[in-house]
């Protein structure tokens, strides 16, 4: 399975009703509905504001992935990613995909957490996170992912989130546009051989990836907590990789995102049916950089700024908001930090070379302050996303 192969993939099969940020039941309900002429699709269980949660069952192998999108709410580009495969699934005739249909059956769940889906929240209803619920499986969502996972007795799992702007892949300037960990399974962080086969599957991703987007692929610290799911299902000897769909420049709607990880969903998929996985390729994970909280949105770079009506020179750090307005997510400016950000790094840098900054009439810059555009020597600099 090439490059150039996936994509032309997903160029030709691309599920273009889902787009932007703000993916729900509502807009995957049709689609399941075109799916159902192709695949399995059920109704597994329901949230705790009682909306239906779905899986899609594909394929006939012996070897069975499961794969859950949206465990949190508010991460939504994997979803977008899981309907692209499934439209390669149902259309694709290519050799490499009718063997992963003949090797696999893989069992996704688009939307665990449906209710947070709706809301643009990290949290369920209940203001869980359902990924801190593995042990005490509190919350209604919880269970079904875990039925689900006792009932299906999958070979290996997929866990599929999307993480903030602010992670570098190392301590670089480059974002951490994709991100895996092979999660620990007990406190020493072992490497077991579960959790071998889980980063032999991330090596070869990482392979692909680093043809296309050199130093953007980061991995997660993987201190061991048997409150989060990834941990718990390694340590019922199940390999599981987490996926983190992060930044690409300019690109906050998360479509650039989206292809890369679609790429590394299909290829994860397209080795796992093709190889026999034992672990015994997993040494090149530990030559992936871990992820390092370095960047923001915009850093502005030696202001002059007002604090209490004295002067002085400093960095200005801005972090976006991200809201649900009118069924769309905007993103809002808010000065997060103002001091020494020499080592950070901006998305988008401003240099303002000692000039004055200040907002409207308002000199005195706080913390915490949302701002949509700012004066630097009296020039009008725009800050909000257009």
């Amino acid at each position: 399975m090439t490059i150039d192969y996936l994509k032309d993939c997903y160029n030709s099969y691309k599920e273009e009703r889902l787009k932007n940020r703000y993916i729900n039941n509502d807009h995957i309900l049709p689609l399941l509905d075109n799916l159902k002429g192709y695949f399995k699709i059920d109704e597994i269980g329901r949230s705790v504001l009682n909306a239906p949660i779905f899986s899609i069952q594909i394929g006939s192998g012996l070897k069975k992935v499961l794969i859950w999108s949206q465990m949190h709410g508010n991460e939504s580009t994997t979803t977008k990613a899981i309907f692209d495969a499934c439209q390669v699934f149902a259309l694709g005739s290519h050799e490499n995909i009718q063997n992963i249909l003949k090797e696999c059956t893989i069992l996704i769940v688009p939307i665990l957490n449906p209710d947070g889906a709706k809301f643009y929240t990290r949290l369920n209803a209940n203001y869980v996170d359902l990924n801190r619920d593995a042990k005490h499986l509190s919350q209604a969502e919880s269970k079904v992912l875990r039925d689900l996972f006792n009932s299906f007795k999958p070979d290996f799992c997929f866990n599929l989130h999307g993480q903030r702007t602010i992670f570098g892949a190392g301590n670089t300037s480059n974002p951490a546009s994709l991100s895996f960990l092979s999660p620990a399974q007990d406190l020493a962080c072992t490497v077991t051989e579960t959790r071998k086969k889980a980063m032999e599957v991330i090596v070869a991703i990482n392979n692909l990836l680093q043809e296309q987007i050199p130093n953007q692929v980061g991995v997660y610290d993987d201190a061991y907590n048997d409150n989060c799911v990834g941990d718990t299902f390694q340590a019922l000897n199940c390999p599981t990789i987490l996926f983190e769909a992060g930044h690409f420049k300019n690109d906050y709607n998360r479509e650039i995102t989206r292809f890369y990880m679609f790429q590394a969903i299909m290829y994860g998929l397209y080795y796992i049916s093709n190889n026999k996985v034992l672990g015994s390729k997993y040494e090149s994970y530990f030559d992936i950089p871990e992820n390092n909280k370095n960047h923001f949105d915009i850093i502005i770079r030696k202001a002059k700024i007002w604090k209490n009506n004295i002067s002085e020179v400093l960095d200005i750090a801005i972090q976006f908001k991200e809201v649900l307005k009118n069924e769309k997510i905007e993103f809002i400016p808010i000065i997060e930090r103002m001091g020494d950000m020499s080592l950070f790094f901006g998305h988008r840098e401003v240099l303002a070379n000692s000039s004055e900054v200040y907002v409207g009439n308002q000199k005195n810059l706080v913390e915490g302050l949302e701002i949509e555009e700012v004066f630097i020597n009296n020039a009008k600099y725009l800050i909000k996303l257009t």
